[in-house]
C-alpha cells in the first residue's frame, strides 16, 4: 500500500512540473496549452506504447509451437496470478533479461530474451517470468508508459517553448530566464521522477512476483545471473533506445548500477535481501526448500518430466534462422 500511495505521489508530482513547465514558458496560456499537449501524448501512448516498445526492442512473437513448455508455465503463472495469458516475444539478444508491457491485463506481452532462456534453469525463468507478471497485475505498465510519456512529454515542451520565444513571452513570470531554467532543469527533474517511480514499482513487482512463483530465492538466484552476465553482454536494442531501460527486470545499459537518485532500478543486492526476508517469512530455505502449494519449476532444468524451458543453442533445428516465430 505504501509503495503505490507512493506512485501516485510521484506521478502527480511529475504532471504538476509539466504544468509548471507550461507556466513559465507561456503563463496561463502555456499551462492550457500544457495540459492538452500531455493529455494527446498520453492518449497516444495509452492506446500504441506497446507496439512501439516492442518493436523498439526487436520484439518478436513466439507461438505455442515453438515454445509449448515455457508457454504452458506462462499459462501456468498467469491462472495464479489471476490475470489474461499475456502474448509472448522474444528479443534476440544473448544478454539475460525480460520486460512487460500493454495497458491493462488485457492487452499485455511478456518479451523475453534467448539470454534468459538460454543461462537460467527453469526455475529461475519462471521467476523472471512471475515478476513480470505482477508488473501487469498491477498495472506497472501503464503506471511507466504514463510517466515516460510526461517525462519525454517535459523535455518537449521546455525545447519547443524555448525555439518558439516562450522566454519573451510577458506572461512569464521570469522571462528569458525561466525559460532557459525550464530547459535544463524541468528534464532533469522528470528523469529523476520517472527513476523513482520505477525503483519503487520493482520492489513491489519482486514480493509480488515471488508470492506467485511461490519461489523467492529462485527470482533473487536470477537476479544475481542476471546482474553478473549483463555486465558482459550488451542489448543492442536496449542500448539504441535507452529511455526504454527502465522496462527491464535489471538495468540493461552499460554503467548505472548504484542504488540512488538516477538509477533505472534498485541496486540488484538490496533486491536480494527483500527477497531473502521474504523467503524466511514464508518458511522458505536457501534452496527453496519448504512449504510451498506452487507448481515445483526444478525438475524442468534437470530435464526430467515437468516443466520445460527450450534452450535455444546453436545447431538446435528448433531454432529458427532469422527472426521468431
Amino acid at each position: 500500500m505504501f509503495n503505490l500511495i507512493r506512485t501516485g505521489v510521484l506521478i502527480a508530482a511529475l504532471t504538476a512540473l509539466f504544468m509548471v513547465v507550461g507556466y513559465f514558458i507561456g503563463g496561463q496560456t502555456g499551462v492550457f496549452i500544457a495540459f492538452l499537449f500531455a493529455a494527446g501524448t498520453n492518449l497516444f501512448a495509452y492506446w500504441n506504447s506497446d507496439k512501439m516498445v516492442l518493436s523498439m526492442q526487436g520484439a518478436v512473437p513466439v507461438d505455442p509451437a515453438r515454445a509449448p513448455d515455457l508457454y504452458r508455465m506462462v499459462e501456468t503463472l498467469s491462472q495464479r496470478a489471476g490475470i489474461p495469458t499475456p502474448k509472448l516475444y522474444v528479443i534476440e539478444t544473448p544478454q539475460p533479461n525480460a520486460f512487460a508491457t500493454g495497458r491493462n491485463p488485457q492487452n499485455a506481452a511478456v518479451a523475453v530474451s534467448s539470454g534468459l532462456l538460454n543461462t537460467l534453469s527453469s526455475a529461475e525463468v519462471a521467476g523472471v517470468v512471475a515478476h513480470e507478471l505482477a508488473h501487469i497485475k498491477n498495472r506497472d505498465t501503464l503506471t511507466m508508459t504514463v510517466t515516460a510519456t510526461l517525462a519525454g512529454a517535459i523535455s518537449m515542451l521546455a525545447q519547443f517553448g524555448l525555439f518558439f520565444g516562450g522566454g519573451n513571452n510577458r506572461n512569464n513570470p521570469l522571462g528569458g530566464i525561466g525559460a532557459l531554467l525550464m530547459v535544463f532543469l524541468a528534464p532533469l527533474a522528470a528523469g529523476i521522477v520517472q527513476m523513482a517511480v520505477s525503483r519503487t514499482r520493482e520492489y513491489e513487482a519482486d514480493k509480488d512476483g515471488a508470492l506467485i512463483s511461490g519461489e523467492p530465492m529462485a527470482l533473487a538466484s536470477a537476479l544475481a545471473k542476471i546482474s553478473q552476465v549483463a555486465k558482459r553482454t550488451v542489448n543492442v536494442a536496449a542500448e539504441r533506445n535507452p529511455a526504454m531501460a527502465h522496462l527491464y527486470i535489471t538495468n540493461p545499459l552499460s554503467g548505472a548500477r548504484m542504488d540512488n537518485l538516477f538509477a533505472t532500478h534498485p541496486a540488484v543486492e538490496n533486491r536480494i535481501a527483500a527477497l531473502q526476508k521474504l523467503a524466511v517469512e514464508m518458511g522458505r530455505d536457501d534452496h527453496g526448500r519448504g512449504p510451498s502449494p506452487r507448481p515445483d519449476f526444478t525438475q524442468a532444468s534437470q530435464g526430467n518430466s515437468g516443466w520445460r524451458v527450450p534452450q535455444f543453442t546453436e545447431g538446435d533445428d528448433r531454432r529458427p534462422r532469422g527472426p521468431w516465430g
